[in-house]
Parts: C-alpha cells; structure tokens; sequence
C-alpha cells in the first residue's frame, strides 16, 4: 500500500537536524561513517545502500525514521539504544507517510532517502499548519486513534454524513496533508490489530477523500497529492476488506485505486494497485487473474528502481500459479523473488512495503507449498516466517503462526500444531483478522481426530470458547 508524503502547508520551514546522529558520527567523515554502516549491515545479513549522502540527510534531519533495513544496521551498531536514544522519531509517527517527496518527477524516486522515494512534495508535520480547513478537522482529524488492549476503540477517523455530501470548497495542501496522515493511521492500525475493527470506519474518510479530489485544487503538485492520497486511500480501505473477507468490496476499491492511478499518471500507485488485485484474485479462488495481475504489476515496476517491490510481485505471481497447480511455474517465480529479494533493500522501496522483508518472503512461500500441498515444505517456511517477523506486526505475526499450525495438522503433527495455534490463540485479544479466524477453523476441523494427541484437546477447547465468547 504505497503511502505518499505528508507534506507541510510551510514548505519553507526548515528539518530539525539530528544532533544525536551527528555527534555518534564524532571525527569520521560522512563517507567513512557510511562505510561503518555497511560493514555493520554485512555483519547482520542485511544490505543497505548507505553512503555519504544518505548520512547527511539523516543529519539534517531529511531522514526522520530510517526503514527497517536501517534500524537494524543502527541498533547493531549501537547495542542498548532506541530509534529515539539515535535522535529519530518513534516509527508511529512516520508510518505510511514517506513514499512521495521533494524535487523529483515521477517515476524512480530519489535513490538515498528510504522514507521518501517517490514524488515532489515536501515533508509535511501534523502541527505546522494552524489554518487547517473545515473538511480536514471533521473528516480526517477528529479524535484520536486510541487501541483498548483487547479491542479497537473509535477512531478518529469519521465523517458525519452531511459535511460528506456538502460541497467541498477548493482543496489546499492542508487537505492533502490530512489525507495522507488517514491513510498512515489506517495502515500503523492495520499493522498492529488487523481490518476487522477497521473497515466500517474507513468509509467515510474515502468517500471525503474523492470529494477533494473532485473539488480540485489550485496547484497541480495539491492535485497530484490529492490523487495518489485518495488512490492509496482505497487501497488501504480495500485491503482491510480483503482482510476481513469482503472480497466484493476489497476488488471495488482497488478497481477504484487502479483507476485513479492511471488517470493520474502515477506508475507507483498503479503497480500498488495491481499488486493488491494479485492477491485478492489468489486468495479469491481466481488464480489465473492472479497471475495477469501480478505481470502486470512487475511490467509497470520495473520503472521504479526497486528490487524488493519487484520479489514481492514474484510470490504474487507465484501465488497464482500455485492456485493454478503449476508448481514448476511457481518454483520459477519464487526463484525469481529470492534473487530479487537477495539483493537487498534499497532507497527506492516504497514506504507501504515497510511490512515485507524476510518474515513475508518465507511466508507467502509457505502459503504457495501449503497450496500445492506440500505440507512439509510448508511447515518449513511457515516457522522460518513467524520466528523472522517483527514484533510490531502482530497481525502478520498471528498469520504466519496459523499458517504454520494448519501445515504442521495437514503433515500428520498434531502435537506440534496444537502449539502453533496456541500461540495464535493468545495473540487474538490483540488481532482482529477474518483471515486468521478461516484458518484456524480449517486446522480445528483437521485436529479433531486427534484430541487425543499432547494439547490437541487443550487447544480444541481454548478455541471452542474463543468461538463461544467471540
């Protein structure tokens, strides 16, 4: 879900440098530094494409977060701190916004800044702006996204339906600006809770986001704003009804955001936009659209310089040809994705890919085995998946371990997968995912000849009164 900027009614006015970054720098040179963090990166298995550049953009403060390639090259650099002891901001305020930035044209981005590959608009910060419109405050800005520990609470995120029909006034920058923090509160949610609590709440917000679009706007970079807000908008809302198993609603929005992308020109939302289609057709039993799909997102990407995109337009495709029981066809295209995905991250990555790496490319490898069949094999890359995964991404980690205990029930394990889903039992009071919930059901139905076998009987229990009370 590529985000785009979220960038300032006060273009003028300066980045805070980071002051932290610089003195950890001490007397070596940008250069030398930069060398540091490669050396550090090859330690850790990771690639990054750091050089005297990208140092002095997260210096002047350019670089507010870096990606996750990075944090992790700087936290093995610096045993014992956080991003913030680094003199970065905390990763929730950042999220979703950097996929779009200053000076460049459309198409491959800037090459040395993570956060920000893609478009020209400067960064935009939620406070700069005190003449923000009516339309701002009541459909993106009212309230606050708090979590419960067991549930979502309201979020700030609707829309009485009457300011959503009134006519809409010229757009500024400070509505484009509160469209895209939307779509990063929806994905930093996503993230963390799963699209169940969601969806219905994203509504409202989407169709006020068109109706700025539809409003138009007196700058050309406000209209462009405007459009890729509203595209990744529609896809954020159609992913958490993908998620939620809404499959008519999730193809309509992405329909939606396919077409804003190509009426705006916006090579990155439509790839985005074909990307998501490839999944939905996968997973909506439609293998051969899959497959479609996902070329024709790989042909739109090859223009945008990043490899990562292009390995996750692999498994989808490799998704496709699974459904469709070609699995040499899926072995080449998963083949395909790993020597993509080897090469490492780079700063073209777009920001909504900030949930792949590692832990995704073993998952959606399990997913195409556990589709052909091959259990086993599936089991092995459903575990590499949940033991890779990054703690704040609570629902994929909840995803892959219900992936692993459907594979380890359909291999003849049913011990092992009892643990697996117990453990996913214990993550639902935070995830709310139909996605998860199938799957489970499915490797319920699987063990119940087992319960006889060590915690098969615990975990066919705990599941029955989470069905019961849910």
């Amino acid at each position: 879900m590529t985000s785009s900027t979220v960038a300032s009614g006060r273009p003028d006015r300066p980045a805070q440098p980071n002051l932290v970054f610089r003195r950890l720098r001490g007397k070596r040179s940008p250069a030398e530094f930069a060398a540091a963090v490669r050396r550090a990166a090859r330690e850790i298995g990771e690639r990054v494409s750091c050089d005297a550049r990208y140092i002095g953009r997260v210096e002047s403060g350019e670089i507010r977060c870096p990606n996750y390639a990075y944090e992790r090259v700087f936290l093995h650099m610096f045993p014992g701190r956080t991003l913030t002891d680094l003199g970065f901001a905390p990763r929730s305020s950042v999220r979703g916004r950097g996929a779009r930035t200053g000076g460049w044209t459309r198409g491959p981005g800037d090459p040395h800044d993570p956060n920000q590959p893609h478009h020209p608009h400067p960064t935009y910060r939620p406070h700069d702006n005190h003449e923000e419109s009516d339309v701002l405050r009541r459909a993106f800005m009212t309230g606050g996204a708090t979590v419960a520990a067991a549930s979502l609470s309201p979020l700030g995120l609707a829309l009485d339906a009457a300011a959503a029909q009134r006519p809409v006034r010229r757009a500024g920058a400070s509505d484009a600006g509160a469209l895209e923090e939307t779509v990063r509160r929806i994905r930093l949610l996503d993230d963390r809770h799963g699209a169940d609590g969601l969806y219905r709440r994203a509504a409202a917000p989407l169709r006020a986001a068109y109706a700025l679009l539809d409003a138009g706007a007196a700058r050309q970079t406000t209209t462009d704003r405007l459009a890729a807000g509203a595209g990744e908008l529609a896809l954020s809302v159609g992913w958490l009804a993908h998620d939620s198993g809404r499959f008519a609603d999730a193809r309509s929005h992405y329909a939606e955001a396919l077409a804003t992308a190509r009426t705006a020109g916006d090579t990155a939302l439509e790839a985005h936009a074909f990307c998501n289609t490839a999944f939905l057709a996968r997973d909506a039993g439609r293998p051969r659209e899959a497959v479609r799909a996902a070329q024709a997102a790989q042909r739109v990407a090859r223009s945008l310089g990043s490899d990562r995109l292009l390995a996750l337009l692999a498994l989808r495709e490799a998704g496709g040809w699974a459904g469709l029981g070609d699995g040499a066809a899926c072995a080449q295209a998963l083949a395909r994705a790993r020597t993509l995905h080897e090469r490492g991250p780079c700063d073209a990555d777009p920001e909504w890919m900030s949930f792949y790496g590692d832990a995704e490319l073993e998952g959606l490898e399990a997913q195409c085995w556990s589709a052909l069949g091959a259990w086993r094999r599936a089991a092995r890359h459903a575990l590499r998946a949940a033991g890779a995964q990054d703690p704040h991404f609570t629902r994929n980690t909840a995803l892959y371990c219900a992936e692993l205990a459907d594979d380890l029930a359909r291999d003849g394990r049913p011990d092992e997968a009892a643990a697996a889903g117990g453990r996913v039992l214990g993550l639902l009071a935070e995830v709310q995912s139909s996605r998860v919930h199938t799957m489970l059901a499915g490797t319920a139905r699987v063990l119940l000849p087992h319960r006889r076998a060590p915690g098969v009987a615990e975990f066919l229990d705990r599941y029955a009164a989470l069905r019961r009370t849910g």
